[in-house]
C-alpha cells in the first residue's frame, strides 16, 4: 500500500510538471533566430549602415555628373550724387535710386580628372561590399549569441529535470523512513536525515530555477522583445560530431566575414592610391550659363539697361609643383596598401589559430560526451540497485544518499558536456562563416 502511494505521488508530480510545461510556448531555435534577425538592435543598426553604403553608390557621388545652379542677385541703393562732366557742367541729385538685377542658370561639369571619378565609383562599390561584410559579421555574432543562450537554457532545463528527479527520490526516501520509523525498524535520526537531504535538494532546485529564469531574461534581451515573455525550449541537445577541420578552413577562407573585410580594405586602399595618382593629370571642366541682367539709374548716361544671353567656356588646370605633396601622398597610400596586406595575413593566421584550438576543444568535448553518457547509465543502474536495497533495509542511509547524488551529478555532467560540445560546434561554425540562420 505504501509503495502504491509513492508511485501515485510521483505520477501526480510528473503530471503537474507536464501541465505546466504545456502551458508555456515552446520556442524553437529556428524561431529564436528569426526573431533576432527581425528585432535585434545591433543587426538593425548594421542594416541601416549598409543602406547608407548602398545609397552612396551613385555616379553623382563619384563626381561624374554636372552641377547646375540658379543665381539671383538684386542690388539697390539710394544716394546723394553729384557729377562734373568734361565740359564743366555739373549735375546733382539727392536720393538718387540705383537698381541692378542679375539672374540666370549656370552649369559646371568636370569632364576629365585623370580618371579619379571612375576610381571613386569603384571605391564606393567596395565600401558597399565592406558594409555587407560588416552586416554579416554582426548577424553571425548575434546569432551565435542566440545559439549559445538557447542551448544554455536547454542544458539548464535538463538540470531542472535532474533535480526534479532527485526531489521525487528524496520524497520516496522520506516516506520510507517515516514508515520504517512507524513500525519500529528505523530511528528518528533516519527520518531527520531524510528530511534534511530533501530540504537541501529543494534549495538546489530553487537556485536552479532562479538561474533558469535569469537566462530566459537574457535570451529575451538578445531577441529584443519583452524580457517577461515566458517560453519553454526543447529538451534535446544534439552535437554535430562530423565537423572536419580541413573543410572548416576552406570555408573560412571564403566566408569568414573578418577576413573578407580585410580583403575589401586592401582593395579600397588600392583605389585610394589610384585617385591620388589622378592628380598628376590635368583637370578639364566645361561651363555654360544663361543670364539675365537689368539695371536702372536715376543719374548717369544710361537711365536703364537690359541684357540676356548665353555664356560658355572651359578651363583646364595641371598641378606643376605642390611642394612634393603629390609624392608624399602616393608614398603614404602605398604604405596603407602594404598595411592592408599585412592585416590580411594577420587575420588569416588568427582565424586558422582559432580554428585549430577550437577544433581540439571540440574533439575533447565529443570524447567527454561519450564518457559522461556511459557514466550516467552506470549511475542510474547503481541508483536503482541501491533504491531496492534501501527499501529492504540492507544498506545505510548514507550509502543511498551517495548513490542518489552520484546519479544527479552524472546527469548534470552529461548535460554540461553536451552543452560545452555544442558551444565548440557553434564557435567553429562562426569562424567558418557558415553558422546557419
Amino acid at each position: 500500500m505504501t509503495h502504491n502511494k509513492i508511485i501515485f505521488q510521483s505520477l501526480i508530480l510528473i503530471l503537474l510538471c507536464a501541465v505546466n510545461a504545456n502551458a508555456q510556448q515552446v520556442l524553437t531555435l529556428e524561431s529564436a533566430v528569426k526573431i533576432a534577425l527581425e528585432n535585434n538592435y545591433e543587426i538593425k543598426i548594421a542594416t541601416n549602415n549598409l543602406t547608407i553604403q548602398k545609397t552612396n553608390v551613385a555616379i553623382g557621388n563619384a563626381g561624374m555628373l554636372p552641377t547646375v545652379t540658379a543665381n539671383v542677385v538684386d542690388n539697390n541703393s539710394i544716394q546723394n550724387s553729384s557729377q562734373i562732366r568734361q565740359d564743366g557742367t555739373e549735375t546733382e541729385l539727392d536720393n538718387a535710386k540705383n537698381n541692378s538685377l542679375n539672374y540666370g542658370v549656370g552649369l559646371n561639369w568636370t569632364i576629365f580628372d585623370g580618371l579619379r571619378m571612375f576610381a571613386r565609383m569603384d571605391q564606393l562599390k567596395e565600401l558597399q561590399k565592406l558594409g555587407e561584410a560588416q552586416l554579416k559579421l554582426t548577424v553571425i555574432t548575434r546569432i551565435s549569441d542566440v545559439n549559445a543562450a538557447y542551448y544554455d537554457l536547454v542544458q539548464q532545463q535538463q538540470q531542472l529535470a535532474a533535480l526534479d528527479t532527485t526531489i521525487v527520490i528524496s520524497n520516496q526516501r522520506l516516506t520510507l523512513a517515516q514508515n520504517r520509523f512507524t513500525i519500529g525498524k528505523a530511528s528518528k535520526l533516519e527520518v531527520l536525515n531524510a528530511q534534511v537531504d530533501l530540504n537541501t535538494d529543494q534549495v538546489a532546485l530553487l537556485r536552479q530555477k532562479e538561474l533558469y529564469a535569469n537566462s530566459k531574461i537574457l535570451l529575451n534581451q538578445l531577441l529584443a522583445r519583452d524580457v517577461a515573455t515566458d517560453f519553454k525550449v526543447i529538451d534535446v541537445l544534439k552535437v554535430d560530431s562530423l565537423l572536419s577541420l580541413p573543410e572548416l578552413k576552406a570555408l573560412a577562407e571564403k566566408q569568414n566575414p573578418q577576413l573578407e573585410a580585410q580583403i575589401i580594405n586592401k582593395r579600397v586602399a588600392e583605389l585610394e592610391l589610384k585617385q591620388i595618382k589622378a592628380a598628376r593629370y590635368p583637370t578639364v571642366r566645361v561651363n555654360t550659363a544663361y543670364n539675365f541682367s537689368e539695371s536702372q539709374s536715376s543719374l548717369g548716361f544710361l537711365a536703364q539697361s537690359q541684357s540676356r544671353g548665353l555664356n560658355y567656356g572651359f578651363n583646364a588646370s595641371l598641378n606643376l609643383f605642390d611642394g612634393f605633396a603629390q609624392n608624399r601622398n602616393e608614398k603614404i597610400a602605398k604604405i596603407q596598401i602594404e598595411n592592408s596586406k599585412l592585416n590580411i595575413d594577420q587575420q588569416n593566421l588568427a582565424v586558422n589559430s582559432q580554428l585549430a584550438t577550437s577544433y581540439q576543444t571540440y574533439l575533447t568535448n565529443l570524447e567527454l560526451i561519450a564518457l559522461e553518457e556511459k557514466n550516467e547509465l552506470i549511475a542510474k543502474q547503481n541508483l536503482n540497485i541501491t533504491l531496492d536495497k534501501f527499501r529492504i533495509g540492507t544498506i545505510t542511509t548514507l550509502e543511498f544518499r551517495t548513490a542518489q547524488l552520484n546519479y544527479v551529478n552524472a546527469k548534470v555532467r552529461y548535460s554540461n558536456a553536451q552543452f560545452q560540445g555544442k558551444l565548440s560546434e557553434i564557435a567553429l561554425r562562426e569562424l567558418a562563416g557558415n553558422l546557419i540562420f
